[in-house]
């Protein structure tokens, strides 16, 4: 998942704020070590044409609703490590995984666009991403969010609670390949699947949706983390489990007949998914 809003002061775990952070500390080093310097002019100008570019686009996109805004600065502050330790959620957890501000508001707009009223979202967390497509769906319209952490789901419950879009959400706590089965099993479909959980099942969740017919004839797929950090297209040494996983996950998708697809480098990797018309 990605990174935070902007009143978080979370590591960065996108390729753009990964980017950022090495050119700043390029920076302090050119200065420290009395470069000629248009060098370090270029180097600074370097810094501040990658610095500048995320807090633009966060300035120039739609606010959040206030029950967004809400649910992001309470995922921001909580100590997830504590929460791990203390037995409270099963896995560990990190504030960076709350999709945010641009982010939602790119997949409220996309929502909206394709006119979706059946959502599968595989990987609640919080709940940032679900409220904010649930913003966009029609009155009758619904979402099935996919948590495996009965935890996060108990706060993202909370949250929907405050939202007037909270009622559109159906949380099911289980491993998230075990309710897309069930689902398949009881015929339903959806419009609009987001995907944003465990790396190293991605490959199954996207045939599943495929093999299984969960996916409507018409239907998009959006991926999350199709960058990941910029591991997928760094050499492979340089990967984490998650960033092979991710990386083969991409050539599935590139490489799967049925299907087209584009990878848009908002955040840590948007992939748009559809079947290809026949």
């Amino acid at each position: 998942m990605n990174q935070p809003t902007t009143r978080s002061t979370a590591r960065p775990v996108t390729p753009m704020g990964i980017l950022v952070q090495q050119l700043e500390t390029i920076r302090q080093q050119a200065v420290a070590a009395n470069v000629p310097p248009d060098l370090q002019t270029a180097i600074a100008a370097a810094h501040a044409l990658a610095a500048g570019l995320d807090p633009y686009l966060e300035q120039c996109t739609t606010p959040e609703s206030t029950a967004l805004a809400a649910l992001a600065q309470s995922t921001a502050s909580a100590d997830w490590s504590q929460h791990f330790a203390a037995g409270q959620t099963v896995r560990q957890l990190e504030q960076e995984m709350l999709s945010g501000h641009l982010e939602g508001q790119l997949l409220k707009h996309l929502v909206g666009m394709v006119q979706a009223k059946r959502i599968l979202e595989i990987g609640l967390f919080t709940g940032y991403s679900a409220l904010a497509m649930a913003e966009a769906l029609p009155p009758d319209g619904c979402l099935i969010a996919c948590e495996v952490d009965a935890y996060v789901a108990d706060l993202a419950r909370a949250s929907f609670a405050r939202s007037s879009h909270g009622s559109k959400i159906t949380i099911c706590v289980a491993p998230a390949l075990d309710t897309l089965h069930q689902l398949a099993d009881a015929h339903e479909s959806f419009d609009w699947v987001f995907i944003d959980a465990d790396k190293q099942e991605y490959v199954a969740y996207f045939h599943l949706l495929l093999d299984r017919e969960l996916l409507a004839p018409n239907g998009v797929i959006c991926v999350d983390n199709t960058l990941l950090q910029g591991q997928p297209y760094l050499p492979p040494a340089q990967r984490t489990p998650n960033g092979a996983a991710i990386a083969q996950f991409n050539q599935v998708v590139a490489n799967d007949p049925r299907v087209e697809q584009v990878l848009i480098p908002v955040r840590d990797g948007l992939t748009l998914i559809r079947r290809k018309k026949s």
